[in-house]
């Protein structure tokens, strides 16, 4: 019984579809355009740290997407830093929940001027769908002043872009 079930499924399609790629024109213009104004900005090429506090992982799936072969931004000038002493930029994720809101404060501590606050998500905007659980603070607007808030649940990486590029043309 078991074996013409699976020979079944092995041989079938995939029932998920296939993901629809964004035009390369758009997202290269798009990148370019980020790292003009991040030069022009900071003199340098845009570092950003990206902390998770508390997420459900959904915004670190895209925002590897941004590093991933169809967005690649390391070609572009733009990178991500271990460390929060090199970041311009915080990428926060997730509500932060109680056991990361001390951590989340050093991190914002520990980073150099001038450093932009980002939450992106719906969780990092106002606590998403944690809003009001025992062990989340709410959103990063709590804990941290934001500089840009990106909402969506996940955001897309053009998204992510599309408000990395409007926050450096709104501190220029």
């Amino acid at each position: 019984m078991l074996w013409p079930k699976l020979a079944r499924n092995l041989f079938a399609r995939p029932l998920t579809e296939p993901v629809q790629a964004p035009p390369e024109e758009v997202v290269l213009a798009l990148a370019q355009k980020l790292e003009a104004t991040s030069r022009a900005r900071l003199g340098r090429s845009l570092a950003i740290r990206q902390v998770d506090a508390g997420s459900c992982n959904g915004c670190e799936l895209e925002i590897h997407a941004m590093s991933g072969v169809l967005y690649d931004l390391e070609r572009l000038g733009l990178r991500f830093v271990a460390s929060p002493r090199h970041a311009d930029v915080l990428l926060v994720t997730g509500p932060v929940t109680r056991n990361m809101r001390e951590a989340l404060e050093r991190t914002r501590a520990a980073a150099a001027e001038p450093c932009w606050v980002v939450a992106a998500g719906d969780c990092a905007v106002d606590g998403g769908v944690f809003k009001g659980s025992y062990a989340v603070e709410g959103g990063v607007a709590q804990v941290l002043p934001v500089d840009l808030l990106i909402p969506g649940c996940p955001p897309s990486p053009a998204q992510m872009l599309e408000g990395l590029l409007a926050l450096m043309q709104a501190q220029r």
